[in-house]
């Protein structure tokens, strides 16, 4: 032990020593690399992956997946993503879920289908979709397409109501008047009846009221589309049409008072 002492109090032996601590240093490396490409080979690089948040029903469009945020990202180990894990929703377009999602699961391919022309797939939360019969002449039959967005018109034959709304006189002479009753719905589809060429369902994308108020319109009264551009409509405004408005001069304020309306 005293030899040993003396050995390291010496320069040489200070020399020997630092030897020893940089071998020892030198092996703790190397051990540390290799077990570091171990776990890299055996568990992988970090990767990202779409993860449910909630349950996603079968059905639900890519779209609402995404702009619902109804996953969450998180980052798992390259070992552990599933064959088709989707890391980008950008890829959930024009998909819809083929099955259940649980909560805690990663979105694969595989969970997701085309949609296949499914028109439900296209709507989310309050849209819904409406298909009202046109001639040829009111739906555009040979202009409007997929895609575009179009004002509704509607007239009817307008009877003078009092303060309740009810007829002046029934069975009184009523008087014709055009007014917008939508503005820019969505054509979701076109389709010409097989029996006919003179008349096309129109399908338009509309809110619960606005469907109610169109079957209403179908059905009563006669419906006129009308194509608005692609980009940078300006607004059209409600501004009922009649034979007094159109002909006379007279504006379509007196016209709707006249009838009992109000002005909005």
């Amino acid at each position: 032990m005293e030899h040993a002492q003396k050995l390291f109090s010496t320069r040489g032996g200070t020399f020997i020593l630092a030897g020893i601590a940089a071998v020892l240093a030198g092996i703790a490396v190397v051990v540390y690399v290799t077990n570091y490409r171990d776990s890299v080979r055996s568990g992988g690089l970090p990767a990202t992956v779409l993860v449910a948040k909630s349950l996603i029903p079968t059905g639900t469009p890519g779209e609402t997946v995404a702009l619902k945020h109804l996953y969450q990202v998180q980052e798992v180990r390259a070992s552990q993503l599933l064959d088709g894990a989707i890391s980008d929703p950008v890829s959930l377009r024009d998909r819809v879920a083929a099955t259940d999602i649980l909560p805690g699961a990663q979105l694969t391919a595989t969970d997701f289908t085309t949609t296949g022309g499914q028109l439900a797939s296209t709507l989310t939360g309050p849209q819904r979709a409406i298909t009202i019969p046109l001639a040829s002449a009111q739906g555009l039959v040979d202009t409007i397409q997929e895609g575009d967005h179009v004002d509704v018109y509607a007239g009817f034959n307008v009877t003078a109501v009092d303060s309740r709304g009810r007829p002046l006189a029934m069975g009184g002479q009523s008087r014709p008047m055009l007014r917008l009753i939508e503005r820019d719905l969505r054509v979701l589809g076109v389709s010409t009846e097989a029996d006919t060429s003179s008349v096309s369902n129109i399908t338009l994308r509309s809110t619960p009221r606005q469907a109610a108020e169109l079957a209403f319109a179908s059905d009563n009264g006669k419906v006129w589309l009308v194509l608005r551009p692609p980009t940078g409509a300006t607004p059209s405004p409600p501004t009922p049409v009649t034979v007094e408005s159109l002909m006379l001069g007279v504006p379509p304020v007196q016209v709707v008072r006249s009838l009992g309306g109000a002005v909005r």
